[in-house]
């Protein structure tokens, strides 16, 4: 006796079908939810691929922070970069900006700091990634009523992180105009606006104001801890 497949229709492109994907576009009909052991496999799936995408999911990073990070959450995921090769790639770019901007101001304009400029280049990476758990867990206790579980905040602050880092790369750049420039203000506010427009579109069935308020005290909070952390390992550089 045979079994009669349901129909589905395709959350991409809306063609009706049966079986476990799309015969239009190839999506899947059934999207597994985000859990550890997931994001876990992708780390693994980082180190073995590279995927296609990057150029997209940062242009939507760009125009539509959080709406991207809730459409991943909810399944949208065949045409983005993988949350965490997204995080290494771009946390991989800083790495290698900053270094070669402290390596500028020390060698043209007798500013900078060699030592900084070596934190980037070895160890912004590990820092940041043995951090990640504790920016997730902040976000999440501050938004623990919100629909989304550990697992997906982990991704939101992965994408969103991402986005930190190529933030602070442009804004870094404006000391090669301005050497003396302290960039650390700067960086916070741009920080503050970013982190506040992709809270309130991820948490889009929320009080806006009360995740803007919210927003602020996180990435108040993740920023001082990473500058905390950061000039600590630093510190024990120059000794």
């Amino acid at each position: 006796m045979s079994s009669i497949e349901s129909t589905q229709v395709c959350r991409y492109c809306k063609i009706t079908g049966t079986g476990n994907y799309c015969n239009n576009c190839g999506g899947a009909y059934v999207v597994k939810r985000i859990t550890i052991a997931s994001i876990l496999h992708d780390g693994f799936h980082f180190i073995t691929h590279l995927d296609k995408g990057f150029g997209y999911t940062v242009k939507r990073l760009t125009v539509a922070p959080g709406v991207m990070q809730r459409e991943y959450a909810e399944g949208y995921r065949n045409k983005h970069q993988k949350p965490f090769s997204t995080f290494f790639i771009c946390a991989t770019i800083t790495a290698l900006a900053r270094y070669w901007i402290n390596l500028a101001l020390v060698d043209y304009y007798n500013s900078g700091n060699v030592t900084e400029g070596n934190f980037f280049h070895e160890y912004l990476i590990l820092l940041h990634s043995l951090l990640l758990p504790l920016y997730s867990l902040t976000t999440f206790l501050l938004f623990y009523n919100s629909k989304y579980n550990y697992a997906e905040i982990v991704v939101l602050l992965l994408y969103t992180m991402g986005m930190f880092f190529l933030i602070t790369n442009v804004i870094a750049l404006l000391r090669l105009v301005w050497p003396n420039l302290n960039t650390d203000y700067i960086e916070l506010t741009a920080l503050i606006i970013y982190n506040a427009i992709t809270l309130i579109n991820f948490f889009s069935d929320s009080n806006r104001w009360w995740v803007f308020f919210k927003s602020i005290v996180s990435v108040v909070i993740l920023y001082f801890v990473a500058n905390y952390a950061q000039d600590f390992v630093i510190s024990l550089l120059k000794d």
